[in-house]
């Protein structure tokens, strides 16, 4: 497990260094998780150490819900001031992911029949 870990901790570090150092745009964790993809597409599959150490992190996950919890709780007045541009917002979203996501899986579920293999 602790590979595992420190495989995860090296993406990390590679991400936050390239987005320190080469594209600001996107946040350090989003390219190490990026890198880590392409590891793992590049490789064929996910090592079992990395398994393990992801297993572990998933126990804890709900806990990651708590400080947006807090968050929105002590800026209710300004989501409240705001209450329409995030309602547009979060309708929007809903609207254009739904559809994307259904038509993705769809097109995957095509994709993988055996008829449709080369």
């Amino acid at each position: 497990m602790l590979r595992g870990m420190f495989l995860l901790l090296s993406f990390l570090l590679l991400g936050s260094a390239l987005n320190h150092f080469l594209v600001p745009l996107l946040p350090g964790p989003v390219l190490g998780l990026l890198l880590l993809l392409a590891f793992l597409v590049l490789r064929g599959g996910v090592p079992a150490t990395l398994g393990d150490a992801s297993g572990q992190l998933l126990k804890y996950l709900p806990l990651l819900l708590v400080p947006p919890a807090v968050g929105i709780m002590l800026h209710v007045e300004t989501i409240g001031r705001d209450f329409w541009a995030i309602a547009a917002a979060l309708l929007g979203s809903l609207l254009v992911g739904i559809p994307l996501t259904g038509w993705l899986m769809q097109a995957l579920i095509r994709r993988s029949r055996p008829e449709h293999r080369p």
